[in-house]
């Protein structure tokens, strides 16, 4: 019988006489094998000490559970900076400089998952229970910077050490912290209520992940077009095959087909994916529950890519009150509130609204519109465009008059755009449907579009607009462009898939591809909020180091560098990144016009408004 503890777990052996043994929580030294084979012990001895190291590796402390009180105070400490009592947390960093409340707060650093970040040039370390105590494999990707270099490994703490590293500063062996660190004023209650909420932070995999399988899923909302419906579908399908054609399970006999890092060989980190597509159906208002059925039915990690023309509102609701990523979902119009678990690719045709006022007002007075006459579609995407616009131009003194267009009537588009006068500008609402609708002649001194809404630059524009038609584009110019997605294309075409609608398709691509590189990166660290934590790490650097190895291979096949002009992206967008609670990686806008060739050329700088 091994000695026993308080804290140790009890289990089965299949020994001789079915004995129980307790294992404590650390093996006494004196019991280590090598020490019993120098003292000549038995053959039997030895196989039930090396069952007993077995039990430890695997063997999880029973400890008592946490009261849930206790904890929701560890986590008011971790998050909000707040005791016990309602009182702010203080600290002193570098011994002097005071930091209390919310920018006290362990998250400020550490992060929401407690799985750390990079600061500059300073790696703060992972402090959830597994990390902290040393119970299993605890191993994570820190600062890409420095050859993808791993958390540093220490002994374990207990709540006494870890005590003192929160108060004065003093790691487990001892030695001074880094001052950047501060020195909490904690009392043994809110101590002890914080040691528990780390104890349990990021302990568990999130829902939707198992040993063998991460599960995805797509939200397409209806009315979408079946033909945009279809290409996203089959584009997702496309890389989940080869995906897990290419991925081998742990044990798995058959050689790998595809590279993987260093760490995720050897520690058999890599999943198989599992692919659900959740369809809607009626009204937004119904959205809601749909999607909670969708999720008890089966959980899933992620809502990754989604399409939907009219509002996303529901979806990012249902995310924010799931906790679940919504990744880069293609949607006209992202809710404009920045919730740490929905990212998108920019703030769509609000970011537009505002880039376009943002041009005008670079202009000289008297280059300025007098008046705006937008004509919307009549739907949520529409109105909120034309609402924003509108906002926008309140401080410049342009008046702006609303007109919705008559769907479906050839001749209600035109009758919109009466009465427009020729120092009069004009900004369409609309969609690529809408505007072969267009009449031949516009009495307005200029008209723009919505890029966003209109899905990119090829629209047929009556050529009698060409002299006077501007284009607000949240996309690289075309001339760009291509370079830029030279990947994209080349997959496309490898894989025997036809492009019907570039925005969006190249907008799934990199989610895809995106998606893949940062699962990659957390290993084991399956963790929603450690997603999301990755990709505000990661893009930036990872468009910055992809499209120069991108610029190479152009090289390599002859094509010169100047014909796609400087790269600084390897997406549709001109500038992709993230920083700490960023929510939209795209950030500005340009004003097309119609160059001699009748192709768009940029008629501004880019704008960040």
């Amino acid at each position: 019988r091994a000695s026993i503890e308080p804290a140790g777990c009890i289990i089965f052996l299949p020994l001789r006489a079915k004995p129980i043994f307790t294992i404590p929580p650390a093996p006494p030294v004196e019991t280590t094998l090598t020490s019993r084979v120098a003292a000549g012990h038995s053959l039997y001895a030895l196989v039930f000490l090396a069952l007993l190291n077995l039990a430890w590796s695997s063997v999880v402390r029973c400890e008592t559970p946490a009261d849930p009180t206790e904890v929701e105070i560890g986590r008011r400490i971790y998050q909000e900076g707040m005791l016990s009592d309602g009182s702010a947390l203080t600290g002193l960093r570098f011994g002097q400089d005071k930091v209390e409340g919310v920018q006290a707060a362990c998250m400020s650093c550490h992060r929401l998952s407690g799985l750390g970040a990079v600061e500059g040039d300073l790696q703060v370390s992972p402090i959830t229970g597994k990390f902290l105590y040393g119970s299993g494999r605890a191993v994570a990707i820190m600062d890409p910077r420095s050859g993808k270099r791993f958390n540093r490994r220490h002994a374990g703490y207990s709540d006494a050490t870890l005590a003192v590293a929160i108060r004065a500063g003093k790691n487990v062996e001892g030695a001074e912290m880094n001052p950047m660190m501060p020195r909490y004023e904690l009392g043994e209650r809110d101590m002890h209520c914080l040691t528990a909420y780390l104890k349990q932070l990021s302990a568990h995999w999130s829902p939707g992940v198992d040993a063998n399988v991460i599960h995805f899923a797509t939200v397409i909302a209806p009315g979408v077009s079946e033909e945009r419906r279809q290409a996203l579908v089959n584009q997702l399908q496309t890389v989940v095959k080869l995906k897990n054609n290419s991925t081998r399970l742990k044990n798995d006999p058959r050689g790998r087909r595809h590279m993987v890092s260093a760490a995720e060989f050897v520690l058999g980190t890599e999943r198989k994916w599992e692919w659900h597509f959740w369809e809607l159906t009626g009204g937004p208002e119904t959205w809601g529950e749909q999607l909670r059925r969708f999720q008890q039915q089966q959980p899933v990690f992620a809502l990754i890519s989604g399409l939907s023309e009219t509002t996303w509102q529901p979806v990012h609701e249902f995310c924010r009150s799931e906790e679940m990523p919504c990744w880069f979902p293609s949607v006209d119009l992202p809710p404009l509130e920045e919730e740490f678990h929905s990212v998108y690719f920019s703030r769509g045709v609000a970011l537009e609204a505002d880039a376009l006022a943002h041009y005008w007002a670079s202009l000289p007075p008297a280059a300025r519109p007098r008046r705006v006459v937008q004509i919307r579609r009549d739907d949520p995407i529409g109105e909120a465009a034309a609402d924003a616009l509108e906002r926008a131009l309140k401080p410049l003194r342009i008046a702006a008059e609303n007109r919705v267009a008559p769907s479906g009537d050839a001749n209600g588009l035109a009758g919109a755009l009466q009465g427009v006068k020729a120092g009069e500008a004009v900004m369409l609402w609309l969609r690529r449907a809408d505007l072969v609708r267009l009449p031949d002649r516009v009495s307005a001194a200029k008209i723009y579009w919505s890029g966003q809404m209109a899905g990119g630059e090829e629209v047929l524009v009556p050529a009698r607009w060409k002299a006077k038609a501007y284009l607000v584009s949240p996309y690289e110019v075309p001339e760009k462009r291509s370079g830029n997605l030279m990947l994209f294309h080349d997959w496309m075409q490898r894989f025997g898939l036809k492009v019907v609608d570039e925005p969006l398709q190249a907008q799934a691509f990199f989610a895809m591809d995106f998606l893949g590189e940062t699962v990659a990166e957390m290993l084991d660290n399956l963790h929603r909020d450690y997603l999301l934590e990755r990709a505000e790490s990661m893009l930036s650097r990872r468009e910055t180091v992809k499209s120069s190895s991108l610029a190479l291979q152009r090289g390599a096949r002859g094509q010169a560098h100047g014909e796609f002009g400087h790269n600084e992206s390897t997406t549709i967008y001109p500038h992709m990144g993230l920083g700490v609670g960023q929510r939209y990686a795209s950030k500005g806008a340009y004003i097309l016009r119609f160059g001699p060739s009748g192709k768009p050329v940029a008629d501004s700088e880019w704008i960040v408004p």
